[in-house]
């Protein structure tokens, strides 16, 4: 990459950093438990709207996993989800009413919130559909995980968007709260994934599985992105640049060895195909704060309209991250 590219790429990342920093006078505090902390602590940022049902299953999932502390953003939801968060001991709620799409689809907020508050400390930024998979997690908690990057001098670790789904329509078993949604969604697809890499910021770009397979078969170009980079020992001069999928500075993007050897890498079991996925993404259409228009829910909604069936005769059984590592969907790399 010549010199004025690199400058480019500077340039941006001051941009969104800017935005990041005027945005942030949308954000109202809640409550805020940050000074609680333990030393050291491992921190979660998630922006939300309507999501009550999800919640006690997330924070019981995260909390196992090791996640010292939770970052939460709400954006105006109705259901009862900031009331809900702001009684939790162990989060800190912030309440944004502007609209998601004209923040960057939540990002300005997020990475003010990271600059202000996940400096040095290691941050992982998920949706509330989304659940961290590594090597060893059975085992080992996320602090093992993030003391070996310590201790490697990464401070980036990959997981590939693993979508996953129930055999039969999704509105045939209800969602209960507090249920594990992969009681219901237990398949996703072993194969069926285009990797190619962004020469721009060095990332990998991955489509493809049921979203691919389905929803976007006559467009597979316009297939969501599962490629995303959530857990990061953070900086404040650090930027996401779309979602979770690539970073600045672009060094950060190689998260994944080209060379001999692997680096660890996991996956984000993706729970959206439920029976509550339906008033979703009819709400999500209606409010077009989605990204290209909310292409991507207009395509869902066609989809649920004709009652599809995400299984198919290729789908595979979720069993435990061996299986992904197999499979070649994520990597435990030299660590052991």
């Amino acid at each position: 990459m010549g010199l004025i590219a690199t400058y480019r790429l500077r340039l941006l990342r001051k941009y969104l950093l800017a935005r990041a920093f005027l945005r942030r006078r949308q954000l109202l505090p809640v409550a805020n438990r940050l000074a609680t902390c333990p030393p050291r602590p491992i921190l979660l940022f998630s922006t939300l709207r309507n999501e009550r049902v999800r919640l006690p299953f997330f924070l019981d999932y995260y909390r196992k996993l090791g996640i010292d502390h939770f970052v939460m953003l709400d954006n105006g939801s109705d259901d009862g989800s900031d009331v809900y968060l702001a009684a939790q001991p162990d989060v800190s709620l912030w309440s944004a009413r502007a609209g998601y799409g004209q923040s960057r689809f939540g990002m300005d907020w997020l990475m003010h919130l990271l600059r202000r508050h996940g400096h040095d400390r290691w941050c992982l930024t998920v949706d509330v559909d989304e659940f961290l998979v590594y090597p060893y997690c059975e085992t080992r908690p996320l602090r093992a995980l993030t003391d070996w990057l310590d201790s490697a001098e990464v401070r980036a670790f990959a997981a590939m968007q693993l979508d996953m789904y129930p055999k039969g329509k999704m509105h045939d078993v209800p969602y209960r709260e507090g249920q594990s949604p992969f009681e219901i969604a237990q398949y996703f697809d072993s194969g069926n994934y285009v990797i190619s890499r962004n020469p721009t910021y060095r990332n990998l770009w991955i489509q493809g599985g049921p979203r691919a397979r389905l929803f976007f078969a006559d467009t597979p170009r316009d297939a969501p992105a599962i490629n995303k980079i959530p857990l990061v020992r953070w900086h404040s001069n650090y930027a996401y640049v779309s979602s979770t999928h690539m970073l600045l500075p672009r060094g950060l993007n190689l998260a994944y060895e080209t060379g001999p050897g692997e680096k660890p890498s996991g996956c984000l079991l993706h729970a959206k195909f439920l029976d509550t996925f339906a008033l979703k993404a009819k709400e999500e259409l209606g409010r077009c704060q989605h990204y290209a228009q909310s292409q991507e829910y207009r395509a869902y909604h066609t989809g649920i309209e004709q009652e599809t069936d995400l299984w198919c005769k290729w789908s595979e059984k979720y069993i435990n991250w061996r299986q992904l590592e197999t499979l070649g969907l994520m990597s435990k790399g030299n660590w052991t």
